[in-house]
């Protein structure tokens, strides 16, 4: 009778175990979530009532922060210069990591060797990549501007110019993180079954519509995926125009997320920064959700 008892205490023992085990794995993961996602967007979003320089108590001022955002000038001139990054990096990060892809995906040789020399910057540090690149652009010492005088032309000022800094900013920023779409693309091509372009080759199809019609259709998602991290990845600029330009000249290169850590770190108005940083972040989910309404199509 005793040894019946003590087997259905082991075995009610064990079903509750069995029924706390999956909290018990996944607890490291919420406790991170908790304290390293949780935390800090509630606390931010408690900040943009507040006015604190960390070193004074912060006190309530309301929606103040709210109403100098939309007034701040100087803010939406960074949303600017960031969008007109946007319009030159996107589309030049697909065009150029897709054709590179495309060629990748033919028998060539030292395709292994190509495949790791475009994805190598991905890899570098982005200020040791931002420090080449600015000896590079530089206008009486950087090597392109050499090389144009060298063959009777003007320099350009490719940093000092306000109209074109921003613009070369993209550039140098989609040479940076090429290699990583190029990756995506180059996966995305391998997964459209080779019967398609045999039957379009005995439809008569040639190259440019098999690509229209075969493999854009069919890397849909790849296409969008990239469209979404190039997006974020562009929103996110900062240590290109922070060490290259400071954000000149005349504020023309001057982010988002670069006017947001000056706010926080070099004027101490962690309030208004938080503000900021999440008036930015509902900007970037808008713009990603009308991303997905109007370039992923469902599949079929």
């Amino acid at each position: 009778m005793t040894s019946n008892i003590s087997i259905k205490k082991n075995k009610k023992k064990s079903a509750v175990s069995r029924k706390w085990l999956p909290y018990l794995l996944v607890s490291p993961y919420l406790v991170f979530v908790l304290v390293f996602v949780m935390f800090p967007v509630f606390f931010c979003l408690f900040l943009t009532f507040n006015k604190w320089n960390i070193i004074a108590p912060m006190h309530c001022i309301g929606v103040d922060n709210y109403k100098h955002l939309f007034k701040d000038k100087l803010f939406w001139l960074a949303i600017v210069n960031t969008l007109k990054f946007l319009l030159l990096h996107i589309p030049l990060q697909i065009v150029v990591s897709l054709l590179l892809a495309q060629l990748l995906n033919q028998n060539i040789k030292a395709k292994s060797f190509f495949r790791a020399s475009f994805f190598m910057p991905v890899i570098v540090s982005g200020v040791v990549v931002t420090i080449l690149w600015q000896q590079l652009l530089g206008y009486d010492s950087g090597i392109i501007n050499r090389l144009l005088t060298t063959i009777g032309l003007s320099k350009i000022g490719w940093l000092i110019n306000p109209d074109v800094a921003i613009y070369s900013i993209a550039v140098m920023a989609t040479w940076k993180n090429v290699g990583l779409y190029v990756i995506l693309f180059l996966v995305g091509l391998q997964t459209v079954p080779p019967q398609y372009y045999e039957a379009a080759k005995l439809e008569g199809a040639n190259k440019w519509q098999q690509f229209w019609h075969i493999t854009l259709p069919m890397i849909n998602p790849t296409i969008f995926m990239v469209v979404v991290l190039s997006t974020i990845g562009g929103f996110s600029l900062f240590i290109e125009p922070y060490i290259m330009t400071g954000g000149g000249p005349m504020n023309q290169t001057l982010s988002a997320v670069l006017y947001i850590y000056k706010q926080a770190f070099q004027y101490y108005n962690m309030g208004y920064s938080a503000t900021l940083g999440f008036f930015y972040a509902l900007i970037i989910m808008t713009v990603v959700i009308l991303q997905k309404k109007f370039i992923e199509k469902e599949e079929v």
